[in-house]
């Protein structure tokens, strides 16, 4: 069975860059805007568009403040999101069919629990958060600081409400994750042969083990 490690990250973070130069290290698959090129060739619908249709999570519907993990009311929400996420999911879950990888948001942790992931979660300070979206923008975005902190606030809620629809964890409790780096400050490409390392043992004592744990013990 494939090695499958999901990186959950706060948006700003670094995640993205953390996750994809660890997979390079260890020599996984990566997988994360190759998922959206995935449901724009199966849909034959705009990469931009599924992008933010995504983006936008299930906050984008009203849903009952006492959900819990009912899909019944998903037909609440906007045909296109549906058909978008259904699409998300399937091409997901047939990404580690392709050997060892490392998959960047999009609940993929919960959605390949029988795989029993490791589990990443990648989040910063918001003064951090907000020098690297800066570092990445398009020469034609010109965010004030408040612009910027209400986007990450927006898309990190859209996460957390989506991915805690899946687990029994919250997005970012640290009992849900095998692994929580703090990227504040910090230069990435130093930081990920660091990380990847403790992942390689982590594995390795994994297989050892042969547990069927999906989440850290808490002891």
């Amino acid at each position: 069975m494939a090695t499958v490690i999901t990186i959950s990250r706060e948006f700003g973070s670094g995640g993205r860059e953390l996750g994809k130069r660890m997979a390079d290290i260890l020599g996984f698959k990566y997988y994360d805007r190759e998922i959206i090129e995935a449901i724009a060739k199966e849909t034959e619908l705009d990469e931009h568009y599924i992008e933010k249709t995504l983006e936008g999570g299930i906050g984008a519907a009203v849903f009952p403040i006492t959900f819990s993990h009912s899909f019944g009311y998903l037909t609440q929400m906007d045909s296109n999101y549906i058909t978008l996420f259904a699409c998300q999911n399937k091409i997901i879950k047939s990404l580690p069919e392709g050997g060892d990888c490392i998959i960047v948001g999009r609940c993929a942790d919960s959605l390949l629990s029988h795989y029993n992931p490791v589990r990443v979660f990648v989040y910063a300070d918001m003064k951090s958060k907000i020098e690297r979206c800066r570092a990445r923008a398009a020469e034609t975005e010109h965010f004030t600081d408040k612009q910027l902190i209400r986007r990450i606030k927006k898309i990190d809620r859209a996460r957390k409400q989506t991915h805690d629809m899946y687990s029994p964890f919250a997005w970012g409790d640290k009992r849900g994750y095998h692994l929580c780096v703090n990227t504040g400050g910090m230069d990435i490409k130093k930081l990920a042969p660091v990380a990847a390392e403790y992942l390689k043992v982590y594995i390795d004592k994994m297989k050892e083990l042969s547990s069927g744990n999906n989440v850290p013990s808490e002891d």
